[in-house]
C-alpha cells in the first residue's frame, strides 16, 4: 500500500469521532477498520484505495455504534457530553481555527439531533467535502436519499449552530480573565464576561456529583462557579492548566497530587462567555492521563 496503515489513522480517527463525541468509541472504530483493511490486503482482495476503504468501514461502523448509544444514552444520569479533545494553545493556529467550528463540544452535541445516516452525510459532505455519489456508496443509499438527508441534516444544524466570531487572541484573553476571576472569587469581574443567557452544563455520567440539569443565567452561573472554586480550595488546592478543549479555549483542574478532577471548555461569541461545559465524569477522561478520586475529595472537603 502506498499509505502505512498509522498513516491513514488520523482521518480515519477524524471521522469516528466527530460521528461518535467518543474518543474511546472512535479509538476501537478505527482500529476495528484497520484490521479489516489489512486482513483484506492479506487475503489479496484488490483496493484501489486504502483511504477510500478505511472511511467506509469507519462510517458504517460508527452507524451502528450511533444506533446502540441511543439506547444507553435514554438510561445515562444527567447531561450527556462527548468526551474532550485536548490540544495545547501552542500548536498550529491555522489548525486550530480548522477544527474550531466541526470540533466544539457545542457543535458535537447539536449533531446528537440527527439520526445517525444524517449524521454521516452530514459530515462527509459538509466536513469532509465527500462528493454525493461517493456518500451514496458509503452508505449504501441512492444519491437521490443521499442528498434528501443532507437537506434535513443542514437544516437542523443551522437551526441550533452556534457562531464563533471571536479572534484566537480575543478568545484566549477572555478565557485568561474568566479563570483569574472564578480562581480570586470576584462575582462582579466573572458575571461581566457573562453572557446574560449563558448556560452551565455538567457532565458527571452518574459517576461523581455533577449538575442534573443544565444551569442558566448570568448570576447563577457564576455564584455556582464560585461554589465550585471555594470548594476546591477545601480539597487542599486545585491547579488549572489552560488547554485547548476541542478547538474552543479550556482547561483541566488538578488534585494537589496532580491528577486530573475535570475539564472545562467555554463557548465565546460576541465578546462573551456563552457557555461553559464542565466533564467530570471518569469515563471520559481516562485518556488524559490518572485520575483524581472525586467522591474521596468531596468527603475532605464535607460535602457530599
Amino acid at each position: 500500500m502506498p499509505e502505512t496503515l498509522e498513516e491513514l489513522r488520523p482521518k480515519a480517527f477524524a471521522i469516528a469521532y466527530r460521528m461518535l463525541g467518543s474518543v474511546s468509541e472512535a479509538e476501537d472504530v478505527v482500529q476495528e477498520g484497520l484490521l479489516r483493511l489489512h486482513r483484506a490486503v492479506d487475503e489479496g482482495e484488490r483496493i484501489e484505495s486504502p483511504r477510500a476503504y478505511l472511511s467506509t468501514v469507519v462510517t458504517r461502523l460508527g452507524i451502528d455504534h450511533l444506533r446502540s448509544a441511543r439506547v444507553r444514552r435514554e438510561s445515562y444520569v444527567g447531561e450527556w457530553l462527548p468526551e474532550p479533545l485536548v490540544t495545547s494553545p501552542e500548536e498550529d493556529p491555522a489548525r486550530s481555527a480548522e477544527v474550531a467550528d466541526s470540533l466544539s463540544l457545542a457543535f458535537l452535541v447539536l449533531l446528537e439531533r440527527l439520526s445517525p445516516e444524517q449524521r454521516a452525510v452530514f459530515l462527509l459532505r459538509e466536513v469532509f467535502d465527500y462528493p454525493y455519489d461517493r456518500i451514496a456508496e458509503i452508505i449504501g443509499k441512492t444519491e437521490v436519499n443521499v442528498r434528501q438527508l443532507a437537506v434535513r441534516a443542514r437544516g437542523h444544524v443551522e437551526e441550533g449552530r452556534s457562531r464563533y466570531e471571536a479572534s484566537r487572541e480575543q478568545r484566549d484573553e477572555l478565557a485568561r480573565r474568566f479563570f483569574a476571576a472564578a480562581q480570586e472569587g470576584d462575582l462582579e469581574g466573572l458575571e461581566g464576561l457573562l453572557a446574560d443567557d449563558v448556560v452551565l452544563h455538567g457532565d458527571g455520567g452518574g459517576k461523581v456529583p455533577a449538575l442534573a440539569r443544565p444551569l442558566h443565567g448570568r448570576n447563577r452561573v457564576a455564584r455556582t462557579l464560585l461554589a465550585w472554586t471555594r470548594a476546591a480550595v477545601r480539597f487542599g488546592g486545585v491547579s488549572l492548566r489552560p488547554v485547548e478543549v476541542n478547538g474552543q479555549p479550556g482547561a483541566m483542574s488538578f488534585d494537589p497530587d496532580g491528577k486530573l478532577i475535570n475539564v472545562l471548555a467555554l463557548d465565546v461569541a460576541d465578546g462573551q462567555i456563552q457557555a461553559v461545559r464542565s466533564i467530570v465524569n471518569p469515563d471520559k477522561l481516562r485518556h488524559l492521563g490518572p485520575l483524581a478520586d472525586v467522591p474521596a475529595l468531596l468527603g475532605k472537603s464535607g460535602q457530599k
